[in-house]
């Protein structure tokens, strides 16, 4: 089974598709599509998954990302709904000249998923909001016109691993039962029997398997995802740092401590202290 494919319908007469998505939820499963998509998130608070990435994402974050590179994002639902502007479209539509070679190289980087430096999104935000109200040519142009920026703009890339039109056929929903799985019992403890089961494996072919596609041991990206609520916790909550590390799923607030250190590189009470002083 492969992640799930989306079908984007763009129609006959139609290669670029620029919308505004508002809702609940970003309730789209752990999925690819054979499109580019460049998404700016402007409201809400969560995780992203980017090929074997995890992390929080914020509004204001401008992701490219190549045709087929499996992705997700997850709202923390406790916060506002949220919302992001989407622009997908069809490889192949820009020749590859001389002239773009630029666009080209930035498309190849965007394969491993890459985010947009916050200087450069605030200078280009007008552009990209202006793709909703034009249509046809214009909108071709005008999406050229913005990769063209794009490719001059400081990124970092997202995932270790680069997806490029070879996904593996066995990496199916399955992981989108994974993601989905750790999204409703991070809280808890999880056992390696458990999501063995939840996919029809035994435990040795799931840990092969979970790091062969996420570039890690199931419970070091466990650890990251728990590492990286309890991060959005201590800044949208006063709750005690105690509260949080079990509200996450630790029964130990000295390992809470030691794992939230490991993975963001200071103390749980620094990192709060940091990020309220920057609001």
């Amino acid at each position: 089974m492969k992640p799930v494919l989306e079908q984007i319908k763009l129609g006959e007469k139609r290669s670029i598709l620029a919308f505004k998505y508002s809702g609940e939820d970003f309730d789209a499963p752990w999925h690819f599509h054979p499109q580019h998509e460049l998404t700016f998130i402007t409201k809400s608070v969560g995780t992203k998954f980017i090929g074997d990435y995890v992390g929080s994402y914020q509004p204001g974050e401008l992701v490219l990302l190549r045709s087929y590179l499996p992705h997700c994002w997850k709202n923390f639902q406790e916060q506002e709904k949220p919302e992001s502007i989407v622009i997908h479209w069809n490889k192949g539509i820009y020749s590859r000249v001389p002239e773009l070679e630029d666009l080209f190289n930035m498309l190849k980087a965007a394969s491993r998923g890459i985010i947009f430096s916050a200087e450069d999104v605030v200078r280009l935000k007008p552009g990209i909001e202006h793709l909703l109200d034009v249509r046809g040519h214009t909108l071709y142009l005008n999406l050229l016109e913005l990769l063209l920026d794009l490719s001059k703009c400081k990124f970092k890339y997202l995932s270790h691993a680069s997806f490029e039109d070879d996904i593996p056929t066995e990496y199916g929903s399955r992981m989108s039962k994974i993601h989905d799985f750790i999204e409703a019992n991070y809280q808890r403890k999880i056992f390696l029997k458990e999501m063995a089961d939840l996919v029809n494996m035994s435990e040795h072919s799931f840990s092969r398997f979970f790091s062969k596609m996420m570039g890690r041991p199931f419970f070091t990206f466990l650890n990251e995802y728990r590492i990286n609520i309890a991060s959005r916790m201590l800044i949208d909550t006063d709750w005690s740092v105690a509260q949080i590390g079990f509200a996450c799923g630790y029964e130990s607030l000295p390992f809470f401590h030691k794992q939230f250190k490991k993975v963001k590189h200071v103390t749980p009470n620094k990192y709060r202290s940091k990020h309220l002083a920057n609001s």
